[in-house]
């Protein structure tokens, strides 16, 4: 009898013990277990589960910690897969992308005549449209590198609009038909550009301020028209692993819209804001302050400097190697670019200039620097620094003053790049790491639509510093490669401290929120090359899927 009642005590007290311990479990939504989890913490740890309650991250760690403390109402298993903080594209222009999707697309045309085929086809699939508008065009792909004229066009299309902007946005070819619309002839004047001439006579080419003119005679685009080219650009970040991204220039009316989709759960894509430099729409933001949900931040300004190094309208402080006497020009006035600085240092807003050339980047680091210096934690941001005078790194410190590249311009503009700045200026030429170790951050983009939207050819480009066809052969100025540490770095973490989110996004870690994906291999470990194959197999953002390849 006293054996019986023994045992039924053990057998009691066992119960009632893994009763206690399942009890003290904590309960939460989701465990990932048996992945390979890059962190991107400070030690840059790696970890086998994850533990996702509501849409934050509860508790990072081992399958047998995780599994001991937690218990879940679905368990993952990830079979080994690796894991990714979200990628953050901290330059782009997921707006743009959806319009571009919807006009002529004209990358990776190799000849002028490939772009009057591609417009013609378009044309002849939308008999009935009003203004015909594409992007994608690059002189320096094609045999013959001088920009194009409006004489074929005008011939095509005698009355209908036509406005093709080239790659980097920084150019335009119109027919006639656009420029008496927008009402350029020969005698506007504008400032921060050019409006190329043959013999006195319109070649149809804009560069930088006065394609402002065409743009604003275009049809405007109604709601609906924005919500699908929101919608369908995220479609594709989405796909690549973009959990969120910094969309460099909107204007207020797209930005509420984004946040009208957000709210209603209609764009799952969390969203970094850049408003476009605007005087009311500027005053508005600044007199109702940061604009902050869990997936929009709007507390920035982008404003350009100069133009672009491939239709060479960047500023440089010597001339141009392939083009005597041309130094490009400030596409902003050096009053307005000081006067706005100013109003901007008195406020939480942050300061984002668009800086290519070595004249334009000292412009902006020195004024940067002179209303800075006295303050803290103001993050302005560097879009680009893309051609830098070796005495002015000094000026980037990662707390004030930031650098923001986009490691794909270097891989796609080598081929040309040193014809424009010769040997000596293009040894700080997208001198990525020069940037990282005077900042000691550097934030990553692609800049898409002028590049593509994988984030693995910026990991490709920033380590390899080569192209898809593995040229050059030694890479381009591999003295400036960064790590592949550094570049998973600069596309989440520090691409999350340029926008003010690093305690909430940018790495997998107790309180952030439950952003990663899942991808088909290791990154930070297969060769270099084979990183551009990489194929995203799931995004979650908040803990809940929004991108499967299945």
């Amino acid at each position: 009898m006293n054996s019986i009642i023994m045992r039924s005590l053990i057998l009691s007290f066992f119960t009632l013990t893994l009763v206690s311990c399942s009890q003290s479990k904590v309960k939460v939504d989701t465990l990932f277990l048996n992945a390979k989890i890059y962190t991107v913490d400070s030690d840059f740890s790696t970890a086998e589960a994850i533990a996702i309650k509501d849409d934050k991250i509860l508790a990072v760690g081992s399958v047998e910690e995780l599994e001991s403390n937690y218990e879940a109402s679905e368990t993952i298993d990830a079979e080994g897969k690796v894991m990714l903080p979200g990628l953050i594209d901290a330059h782009a222009h997921l707006y743009n992308l959806g319009l571009k999707l919807t006009r002529v697309d004209l990358d990776g045309t190799q000849s002028f005549n490939d772009v009057i085929s591609k417009v013609t086809e378009f044309y002849k699939n939308n008999p009935n449209i009003d203004y015909i508008i594409g992007r994608g065009w690059d002189q320096n792909d094609w045999a013959t590198k001088e920009y194009p004229t409006k004489d074929t066009l005008d011939v095509l299309f005698p009355e209908t609009p036509v406005a093709l902007t080239r790659i980097d946005g920084h150019a335009m070819l119109v027919n006639q038909a656009a420029l008496d619309l927008a009402k350029i002839d020969e005698n506007t004047e504008i400032f921060g550009g050019e409006i190329l001439k043959n013999e006195g006579e319109l070649t149809g080419v804009l560069i930088d301020n006065p394609m402002s003119k065409i743009r604003n005679s275009f049809p405007e685009t109604d709601r609906k028209s924005q919500t699908e080219a929101l919608q369908s650009a995220e479609k594709v970040a989405l796909s690549y692993g973009l959990t969120s991204l910094v969309d460099a220039g909107l204007k207020a009316e797209v930005i509420h819209l984004i946040n009208d989709l957000q709210q209603s759960d209609e764009m799952k894509i969390r969203i970094y804001a850049m408003l476009s430099n605007n005087e009311s729409e500027i005053n508005q933001f600044l007199d109702s302050g940061i604009l902050k949900t869990d997936k929009l931040n709007v507390r920035s300004v982008k404003v350009y400097a100069d133009g672009a190094l491939g239709s060479r309208g960047a500023a440089l402080k010597s001339p141009y190697s392939d083009k005597d006497n041309h130094f490009g020009s400030m596409v902003i006035g050096l009053d307005e670019f000081k006067t706005l600085a100013t109003k901007l240092s008195k406020s939480e807003f942050q300061m984002n200039t668009h800086a290519i050339g070595d004249s334009a980047n000292y412009v902006v680091l020195k004024t940067y620097d002179s209303l800075l210096k006295n303050k803290s934690n103001k993050r302005w941001r560097v879009e680009h620094a893309q051609v830098m005078d070796a005495a002015d790194y000094s000026f980037f410190d990662g707390e004030n003053i930031i650098p923001s590249v986009q490691p794909t311009h270097a891989t796609s503009d080598m081929y040309w790049a040193e014809d424009r700045l010769g040997k000596d200026r293009i040894k700080h030429a997208y001198a990525y790491k020069n940037l990282l170790e005077a900042a000691g951050k550097i934030a990553l983009g692609t800049d898409f639509p002028i590049e593509k939207v994988n984030p693995f050819l910026t990991f490709y480009a920033a380590v390899a510093r080569q192209d898809l066809e593995e040229f050059p052969e030694n890479g381009f100025n591999t003295e400036n490669a960064l790590s592949r540490e550094e570049t998973l770095r600069g596309m989440t973490i520090w691409a999350a401290y340029a926008n003010f989110e690093d305690n909430e996004k940018g790495s997998l870690e107790p309180g952030k929120f439950a952003d990663f994906i899942f991808i088909d291999q290791d990154i930070m470990n297969v060769d270099i090359h084979k990183v551009p194959e990489t194929k995203v197999l799931q995004t979650f953002i908040g803990g809940k899927e929004v991108y499967s390849a299945e």
